[in-house]
C-alpha cells in the first residue's frame, strides 16, 4: 500500500512539475507571440508613412501645355495653371515658366507650377477713329502696362486742319480689325480744328484777376502777362496788345501788362506771374493752375484754360508759401512755392 500511495505522489509531483513548466512555456511562447505581432504592426506602420518615390522635374518650358501635361503624368507629377498674357502672339497655349525648375528632385504626386501664355493682350487693332489722341495714348498705355514690349506703338501724329475738334483722330494706318502677329507702328491723322477760324480781340484793359481768369477759361487766344504797377487797391490790366476788336486767328497770343498795388509788403498776400516754358504742342491741350494754401489742407483751382503750349504766364495773387501747381491734361507738369522775395 505504501508503494502505491508512493507512487501516486510521485506521479502528481511530476505532473504538477510539467505544469509549470509549460505554463513557463507557454509564457515564453506568449511573450514572443505578441513581440512578433509588434513587430509586424512597426513594419505595416513604417511601410505606410513611407514617403512616395523621388523623381526628377522634367523641362518642360517652351512646350505645348498638352505635352507638358503628359510628361507631368508620366512622371506622378500634378501641374497648377497658371495663365498669363505674353509680348508675342505666337506664344499661346505655351510653357512660359515653371517651378520648381526642370531638374530638381521631388516626391511623385508634388503640384509644379506651369505659367502658360494665354496670347497677347488684344489680336486686333481697334477702331480709334473720332477718340482723342491723348485717350488713345492712355489707352494703349493701360493695356501694355504689363508687356516688356507693346504691340503697338504710336507713330509722331500728322496733324490736318479740318472741321473736327482738335485731337480727335481723322483716320489711322494699320485700319481697325487688321489682325496682329507682330509688333506694329500705328499711324494717325489727327485734326487740328478749323483752319484759319477768326478771333476778334476782347477788351481785357482794367479787368480785374478774377475777369481774367474767366476770360482764359473762354478765350481761344493765350495770353502773356508781364507786370507793371497800379494805383488800384487790386491788380488789372492796364495795356494789351493788340488792341480791342482786332481780328486774328485762333490761338494767336495777345500781350497784357497786369498792374499789381504798390504798397505789397503791407499785406500778406504776394503777388506774381506764374511762369513756364512748356512744349509746342500741335493743338491747344487742357491745362489748370492749382493752389494749395500754406497751411496745407485742400488744393483749389486757380484757373482753368486750353493752351498750345510754348512761353506761359499767369498772374496770381495768393498769400506766401502757397505751392501753385501747374496740371497739363490732368498730369502735374510743374510746381512752385511763393516767397515773399517775389514781391
Amino acid at each position: 500500500m505504501k508503494d502505491r500511495k508512493s507512487g501516486i505522489g510521485f506521479s502528481i509531483a511530476s505532473a504538477g512539475e510539467k505544469m509549470q513548466q509549460s505554463g513557463f512555456a507557454f509564457f515564453i511562447y506568449a511573450l514572443f507571440v505578441i513581440l512578433f505581432m509588434g513587430l509586424i504592426c512597426v513594419a505595416v506602420f513604417f511601410a505606410s508613412v513611407k514617403g512616395e518615390e523621388e523623381v526628377m522635374v522634367p523641362q518642360v518650358v517652351g512646350k505645348e501645355l498638352s505635352d507638358a501635361l503628359l510628361e507631368m503624368q508620366v512622371k506622378e507629377l500634378y501641374p497648377k495653371i497658371i495663365l498669363r498674357y505674353s509680348d508675342n502672339p505666337e506664344d499661346k497655349g505655351l510653357i512660359l515658366d515653371q517651378s520648381p525648375v526642370a531638374g530638381s528632385i521631388v516626391k511623385a504626386g508634388k503640384r509644379i507650377n506651369l505659367t502658360v501664355s494665354r496670347g497677347t493682350v488684344v489680336d486686333k487693332v481697334e477702331d480709334f477713329k473720332g477718340w482723342n489722341i491723348d485717350d488713345v495714348k492712355s489707352h494703349l498705355k493701360t493695356l501694355f502696362a504689363a508687356m516688356s514690349k507693346p504691340l503697338i506703338t504710336l507713330a509722331e501724329p500728322l496733324y490736318e486742319y479740318n472741321a473736327a475738334e482738335a485731337g480727335t483722330v481723322l483716320s489711322q494706318n494699320p485700319p481697325a480689325g487688321k489682325s496682329i502677329s507682330d509688333p506694329i507702328v500705328l499711324k494717325l491723322v489727327v485734326s487740328r480744328g478749323p483752319e484759319n477760324e477768326k478771333i476778334t480781340v476782347p477788351n481785357i484793359v482794367s479787368l480785374s484777376l478774377r475777369e481774367i481768369y474767366s476770360q482764359m477759361a473762354s478765350s481761344d487766344l493765350m495770353f502773356d502777362f508781364s507786370a507793371g504797377e497800379t494805383d488800384a487797391n487790386e491788380p488789372q490790366i492796364i495795356s494789351q496788345m493788340p488792341i480791342a476788336n482786332e481780328v486774328l486767328s485762333k490761338n494767336s497770343r495777345v500781350e497784357a501788362v497786369i498792374g499789381f498795388p504798390q504798397a505789397k509788403g503791407l499785406s500778406s498776400t504776394v503777388y506774381g506771374i506764374f511762369k513756364q516754358t512748356l512744349p509746342e504742342y500741335a493743338y491747344p491741350l487742357k491745362m489748370e493752375l492749382m493752389a494749395l494754401p500754406p497751411s496745407g489742407g485742400k488744393s483749389s483751382s486757380v484757373v482753368k484754360f486750353t493752351h498750345m503750349g510754348g512761353s506761359l504766364s499767369i498772374p496770381y495773387a495768393v498769400p506766401k508759401n502757397t505751392v501753385l501747381i501747374l496740371y497739363v491734361e490732368g498730369k502735374e507738369f510743374s510746381q512752385i512755392t511763393v516767397r515773399p522775395s517775389e514781391d
